[in-house]
């Protein structure tokens, strides 16, 4: 018997009653994009090797979809990291080099980003969780929720899921851009909230991650609470998934899920070190994406705005240094990819005052400090106890005692930095041995240099000049009594500065 028309219309009706698609996800037109960003945490996934994390549903998303094994933030705190994603620039060519919170501020309200992107082409546009980029202003997204760092989790992962349900129903027919941004795994780390995790991990469950270096029952604990914040953010997705199955938008909806940056423990959060820049990144596009693919290229959060923009069939502008991961995604081997990845950190904010660079290849990690030998004020936040933003999660004195020698020296360098630090990450991946010194590894530290001035001269980067690079510190310095967040009309020189000497450049 041959099926009619109608027999025909049934067996779609069906299938799309089964699978959660809709008539208009086979037709051709502009895919959804659902961009999913945590807090504070690198890849300690199961879908990365991590024996003690427990995220089945990023497991599950990974294994449907691409992860990327060497993915980088360019700045590893989450104002700049934020604004850099946004809009598809590094923060010193976008401005927002320090925290909104500490009036950081981009050059230009007027700076393209995804909002003014995707408005255009008729997206309709939403950011669900904090935004932190200064000026709020200058991100035009049609629908903001939970607007809040929520910080203290009072608004549960069921909340975000209920405002990303309401977003897409207010999208209507229009194909949507949201990005959902979690609270966790930011401090404090929550052991439990409203009921997530079921059963969370206790102290003698867990190791530190290796690139930490300390071990005692108190950072343990810590170290628990971290993984326990991972599992309750991975309920979370598992709900936001969810959400976007029952809308029906699954099958047009391009994911992405990314961490802003590394976890806020010695030597991650703040620092260029491996810790700090290094993060999750997962893909998933039904059609579009291989299940199971693990790709190794250097991968930044910058190339998520050129992805986004490629598949709304928009064009890149081409001052984004960022690549559309297209190529990527479909298992393909691209004739060119970046050879090289680079970051930036100023401490954020005057009391964690210090700057550097970094630049790493396949193998090797360069870091530059323009400053050598001064006090890294970023690293006595880990520390010392006595520096006024310590945060619970460091190495106390009796910690870094009891470390390992090899981890007391990385400790000791990491305070007060020399002007170049070389790492080779093939046989040191958590960069105990600086071969900065070592004549054996002279033609890496040399090409790294080369490759790093090459980029702050083609980028424009205003601390590429020692002059601005002193300027800049001796203004971080000189503020750190914190009088200014009371000052209603201050603004950090830089902003103007830099601004012009880049334009002049």
């Amino acid at each position: 018997m041959v099926p009619t028309r109608l027999d025909f219309v049934a067996i779609i009706t069906l299938i799309t009653m089964l699978t959660g698609t809709v008539a208009s996800s086979f037709a051709e037109g502009q895919p959804n994009v659902l961009m999913i960003v945590s807090e504070d945490n690198g890849p300690e996934l199961g879908c990365y090797g991590d024996e003690f994390a427990r995220t089945p549903t990023l497991d599950r998303l990974a294994s449907e979809g691409v992860l990327f094994e060497n993915a980088y933030v360019p700045y590893s705190v989450c104002s700049p990291s934020r604004a850099a994603f946004l809009t598809g620039l590094h923060p010193h060519q976008n401005g927002q080099i320090g925290l909104a919170t500490h009036k950081f501020a981009m050059y230009d309200k007027n700076t393209p980003n995804v909002a003014t992107h995707l408005n255009a082409a008729g997206y309709y546009t939403g950011l669900i969780g904090k935004l932190h980029v200064n000026p709020e202003s200058a991100f035009p997204f049609d629908s903001h929720q939970i607007p809040s760092s929520n910080f203290q989790r009072k608004q549960s992962v069921a909340d975000y899921a209920a405002a990303a349900k309401r977003f897409i129903s207010e999208a209507g027919e229009k194909p949507f851009f949201l990005s959902v941004n979690f609270p966790d795994a930011h401090l404090p780390f929550i052991r439990k909230v409203n009921g997530r995790p079921l059963k969370p991990l206790n102290e003698d469950e867990v190791q530190p991650m290796p690139w930490i270096g300390v071990n005692s029952p108190r950072l343990r604990e810590q170290v628990a609470n971290y993984y326990n914040c991972l599992e309750r953010l991975d309920s979370g997705v598992e709900m936001l998934l969810d959400t976007l199955a029952q809308s029906r938008h699954t099958e047009n909806t391009l994911v992405i899920y990314f961490g802003d940056h590394g976890a806020q423990f010695p030597r991650g959060k703040g620092t260029v070190y491996e810790g700090g820049l290094r993060v999750p990144m997962i893909v998933y596009w039904p059609g579009q994406t291989k299940a199971g693919t693990v790709r190794e290229e250097l991968v930044s959060t910058l190339d998520v705005l050129p992805t986004i923009l490629t598949a709304a069939g928009l064009d890149v502008p081409k001052e984004l240094p960022g690549l559309p991961l297209q190529p990527l995604l479909r298992n393909e081997t691209p004739e060119t990819w970046r050879q090289f990845s680079f970051a930036l950190t100023t401490g954020s904010f005057p009391r964690a005052c210090f700057v550097q660079h970094s630049v790493r290849d396949e193998r090797y990690k360069l870091i530059s400090s323009p400053q050598p030998n001064t006090e890294n004020l970023d690293a006595n936040t880990y520390l010392d106890k006595k520096h006024p933003h310590y945060v619970i999660s460091g190495a106390t004195a009796k910690e870094q005692l009891a470390a390992p020698k090899h981890v007391q020296q990385a400790f000791a360098l990491w305070s007060k930095p020399p002007r170049f630090e070389l790492y080779d990450l093939k046989n040191d991946p958590y960069e105990w041995n600086n071969l900065a010194e070592d004549p054996d590894h002279a033609e890496a530290l040399n090409r790294l240099k080369t490759a790093l001035s090459d980029w702050q001269s083609r980028t424009r980067d205003p601390f590429i000049l020692q002059k601005n690079v002193d300027d800049y510190v001796s203004e971080q310095l000189a503020n750190r009594d914190f009088k200014y967040r009371k000052m209603k009309d201050f603004r950090w020189s830089y902003i103007d500065d830099f601004a012009k000497w880049r334009n002049q450049n």
